[in-house]
């Protein structure tokens, strides 16, 4: 039996990772800019959406549902059986509404869709540890327990902005205080709840305060365990690298990551942002 993983671009996944996984398939989410398509990640960088995110219209826009058709019928010709689809958080994208859309249609395959309830790194964690389980041999009956369990009980995500204006203009505020950090310099440390949506688990009065009160919440979830991190962020990479070195002298990390947060989820964070997501390693 040959399984499949089928994944969003918001997964954040680097391509070195991707192409290392044969029976790893990406489906990139779009981004409007005055009209225009682009693929995340594929027709377009964070760069040339920075530099037109406050002057020109950007949006963003669910994955080709006509490509996701013609990848199942790909799957079907090299000859899979199994496939598991974990797509970005219902709560913050039409996407797995789309997606199961089509899905459903499909009667050959046998195909498990997963909804994550998070993106970005949290999401990418997910799909590695699909992955090594599938390696392993096995069932998607074992499987989706074991995903349940890194997502609500063994990860953190969390990020800090310095705006939350892009948040507001592309619908995705969730249950954020729309209001704090637009007169005063309060920073919120924002997490993606059980149920898929942004909320605000701390307010901080300036950015790095909001990443030491980010860095005490690692340290209160995972104390001395050995952890996977990511750093994401929007264009900052020196101080990325920084916040990296500084968290593997304070936490028992095994691999620290630097990935630029994916064009499509930066649209709704801007270029000033900082996010954490650790794994519990068992």
């Amino acid at each position: 039996m040959k399984t499949a993983v089928i994944t969003d671009s918001s997964a954040n996944l680097p391509e070195a990772f991707v192409k290392r996984h044969k029976n790893l398939f990406v489906l990139p989410l779009m981004i409007m800019i005055d009209n225009e398509s682009y693929r995340d990640q594929v027709d377009i960088d964070a760069k040339g959406v920075y530099e037109k995110l406050d002057s020109h219209k950007v949006t963003t826009s669910l994955p080709s549902m006509e490509e996701l058709s013609e990848l199942l019928e790909e799957l079907k010709k090299k000859g899979y059986d199994d496939v598991l689809v974990i797509s970005i958080s219902s709560g913050l994208s039409g996407t797995f509404n789309a997606m199961r859309l089509v899905l459903e249609q499909e009667e050959e395959l046998n195909i498990t869709h997963y909804d994550s309830k998070t993106l970005g790194a949290g999401l990418g964690y997910l799909v590695e540890h699909a992955l090594e389980l599938i390696d392993e041999d096995k069932p998607l009956k074992e499987i989706i327990p074991r995903l349940d369990q890194l997502r609500y009980a063994d990860s953190l995500a969390i990020y800090t902005i310095e705006t939350l204006k892009y948040l507001r203009r592309g619908g995705r505020i969730g249950k954020v205080e729309g209001t704090i950090g637009d007169v005063l310099r309060v920073k919120p440390v924002i997490t993606v709840n059980d149920d898929g949506v942004y909320v605000t688990l701390s307010k901080s009065w300036g950015i790095n305060r909001a990443l030491r009160s980010m860095k005490e919440m690692l340290v209160e979830k995972f104390g001395e365990e050995l952890i996977d991190l990511t750093v994401h962020y929007g264009s900052d990479s020196t101080k990325a690298g920084e916040l990296g070195v500084k968290l593997k002298n304070e936490l028992n990390i095994r691999t620290v990551t630097l990935t630029p947060l994916t064009p499509v989820l930066g649209i709704h964070t801007g270029p000033d942002m900082f996010a954490y997501v650790a794994r519990r390693i068992r």
